[in-house]
């Protein structure tokens, strides 16, 4: 009998990520299978929900609200910038995004929105917030034994 996913399992899978559009974000399908550790973080727990219960060799394709994917858009997550932050080399250009320093030393990703009087308009929204996401997956293994050692 097959493991179901639960809230610990290892998988190993393809996936997809498309905007209801059709317009495909990302996808292993002609790549390498990925390997998600559940509870760790590693998708959103949208992402997390529509894996479990499934079993290797289960496919399934779900429409996800923003919520469930990416989040929804919080205006507080834009911020001006003085065009003095940035490096010299690296001048900000409208639409580009760019890896930034968070308070706790990682690193955050901000799309630059408008340049104007020496401030650069930085959203810090992940760039899919407030989209549908359509989640597409191929479960091609589950291990519980393995993450119940971790």
């Amino acid at each position: 009998m097959s493991e179901e996913i639960n809230m610990h399992s290892l998988i190993l899978m393809h996936y997809s990520i498309a905007l209801t559009n059709g317009t495909l974000i990302e996808s292993s399908f002609d790549d390498e299978p990925v390997e998600i550790n559940m509870g760790n973080g590693e998708v959103t727990e949208g992402m997390e929900l529509a894996l479990f219960g499934l079993k290797e060799g289960e496919k399934q394709t779900l429409t996800l609200t923003a919520e469930q994917g990416f989040g929804v858009r919080n205006e507080e997550n834009i911020h001006d910038m003085p065009l003095s932050d940035f490096p010299e080399e690296l001048p900000p250009e409208v639409g580009i995004s760019y890896s930034f320093e968070s308070p706790d030393d990682g690193e955050i990703p901000g799309t630059v929105l408008s340049i104007k009087d020496g401030m650069a308009e930085i959203d810090f929204n992940h760039p899919l917030a407030g989209q549908q996401i359509v989640f597409t997956v191929d479960i091609l293994g589950v291990n519980n034994a393995q993450a119940e050692i971790k």
